[in-house]
């Protein structure tokens, strides 16, 4: 596993096949769910194809990440690991991205949206992540 600073708020993790991918996921959630979080891009380029093992891996690195307010973006995805997510149907979960530009900027563009409703008003008060109203229906 090799990881990159690519700004203030971006790691880039490039992982390595299995059985190796597992390992690498699970100490990538042990790491998140202590630490401060940030927005994590996942280079798959060395990957063929994922186990059930490291789909949930993912599934909680997903998780931990949402929860603070960050994406994962997974990138080079093969098109084998591709179908699998789609198989189990976990294609919306995921953002995927063809290259590490691309997942940056879908990133960049996220924070752009969010920045944005940050600054709307709303008179319902905070909701339980900032910049989020609450809406009663």
């Amino acid at each position: 596993m090799r990881t990159e600073r690519l700004s203030d708020d971006i790691l880039l993790v490039v992982l390595s096949r299995e059985p190796q991918l597992r390992n690498q996921l699970a100490e990538l959630n042990e790491t998140f769910g202590k630490a401060g979080p940030c927005n994590v891009i996942i280079d798959l380029c060395l990957v063929e194809i994922v186990t059930s093992s490291s789909i949930s891996n993912l599934m909680i690195l997903h998780n931990l990440l949402s929860e603070r307010g960050r994406k994962l973006v997974l990138c080079n995805v093969a098109l084998a690991t591709k179908g699998v997510f789609l198989t189990v149907g976990l294609e919306n979960l995921f953002h995927f991205a063809a290259d590490r530009a691309s997942a940056a900027a879908l990133i960049e563009s996220t924070k752009q949206t969010t920045r944005q409703a940050d600054q709307t008003p709303y008179s319902e008060g905070a909701g339980p992540c900032r910049g989020t109203a609450i809406r009663q229906v």
